[in-house]
């Protein structure tokens, strides 16, 4: 029974170690930059090997029948067969065998034997365009689109040709409306391709109204997002860049008054200062506007600034930039940046540091390993010089009073 399972043993380790073997030449034949080379040396090597143990086999047989000096001859013969053998065999691998050390060390600066990751090459799709060849670029992106069909790359600069070098812009638009209708597209690369769209509107059609329905698209998409509060901040701005755009086509002649003469001369140039904004129209235009457009971050920021810089009204201040700071999905940088505009407003009013600290304490608890954290640390550390600054450097005013009910004093951005 211990011979059978012996001889059992003995079959297995042989058809691990001839599968070791084919595994290891198959690996070879595959990563070898000759096949046809790599196939031929591996049978002249098997047939070497093979001949070489025969040989020597029958040498060590012979070397019994000549006594001892014929058993050193045979042994000297034997030894010297199997040492030129392997130098053969050193010679004929030695570029493998080296490759297999170096490859270790290789592998850390050129990535070793791993094929390099397939994607799309619009060189040539670029180089046409510089050309302006546009139908061949749009040719040669087309190719590497049936390859990659959702690569953002060649879909963004198929619809650029399209809509800015062969002034299709139906046609970029059906491009990326493709794209956006796939179910796994990516929300950035959508809202980015609509966003496109609203520019193209904007710059080649001069159509506020289709720029401002691809911005909205966004938002009906994405609600309640930072997509969606990009969106309506670039909605509430479109007002004004239709306003440059209808009057363009009707632009006059600007006259330009004479300038002043004798200014060296003159006791007083108060009357060449410019006169101020009127800064209760600023306000009453920025409530207006905040009516139509309440996620416009920009004006309600101005708005605060205002009620605390001119109407001295602090509480009104704090009141649209607390409607700023808790408006969900803001980008954390916009945050800080309001809550610090908080503190500087606090300070100004003559704030004392038991108040402000716990405004620039609210960055470090909602954001504490980012960057406008260690900033609010650092702004913390220093903020009774700060306090104690401002106050010298401000005298003492006497406040005019203002009517109590302006603006959007309490009430929601809704």
């Amino acid at each position: 029974m211990s011979q059978i399972l012996q001889i059992a043993v003995n079959v297995v380790l042989s058809v691990i170690g001839v599968a070791f073997i084919v595994w290891c030449l198959f690996r070879g034949v595959k990563n070898s930059e000759d096949p046809t080379k790599t196939i031929f040396k591996a049978i002249f090597s098997v047939a070497l090997i093979v001949g070489e143990f025969f040989f020597a086999r029958k040498l060590l047989g012979m070397g019994g029948n000549g006594g001892e000096a014929g058993g050193y001859a045979v042994a000297m013969v034997v030894a010297g067969s199997i040492a030129a053998c392997a130098i053969t065999l050193g010679i004929m691998w030695t570029h493998e065998i080296s490759g297999l050390l170096s490859a270790p060390i290789a592998s850390l600066y050129d990535g070793g034997g791993q094929p390099p990751e397939p994607k799309p090459y619009y060189s040539i799709a670029l180089g046409k365009r510089k050309l302006n060849r546009p139908l061949e670029a749009i040719v040669e992106i087309r190719k590497q689109l049936a390859r990659f069909p959702n690569d953002f790359e060649g879909v963004i600069l198929l619809a650029t040709i399209q809509a800015e070098d062969m002034k299709d812009l139906p046609g970029a638009e059906m491009t990326l409306n493709h794209f956006c209708d796939a179910p796994a597209a990516p929300p950035r690369q959508v809202a980015a391709s609509f966003t496109h769209l609203a520019d193209w509107h904007l710059k080649l059609a001069q159509d506020a109204d289709s720029a401002r329905a691809m911005l909205e698209k966004i938002i009906a998409r994405y609600p309640a997002t930072d997509l969606a509060l990009a969106a309506a901040q670039r909605i509430a701005h479109l007002g004004g860049v239709e306003k440059i755009m209808l009057a363009a086509p009707d632009r006059q002649p600007m006259a330009v008054p004479a300038g002043a003469k004798s200014v060296g001369l003159r006791d007083s140039l108060r009357d060449l200062i410019p006169a101020e904004t009127d800064p209760e129209k600023q306000v009453a235009d920025y409530v207006k506007h905040l009516e139509q457009h309440p996620l416009d971050t920009e004006a309600r920021e101005k708005l605060a600034i205002l009620y605390a810089a001119h109407y001295k009204r602090l509480d009104l201040a704090t009141n649209e930039l607390a409607q700023l700071i808790n408006e969900p999905n803001q980008p954390p940088r916009h945050v800080a940046h309001w809550l610090n505009l908080l503190a500087d407003l606090h300070i100004r009013s003559g704030a004392d540091y038991e108040t402000v600290r716990p405004i620039l304490e609210k960055i470090i608890e909602g954001f504490p390993n980012m960057a406008v954290a260690e900033l609010a640390r650092t702004r913390l550390a220093h903020l009774r010089l700060e306090i104690k600054g401002q106050k010298e450097e401000t005298p003492g005013t006497k406040l005019g009073v203002y009517e109590q009910n302006i603006g959007l004093k309490f009430g929601s951005r809704h």
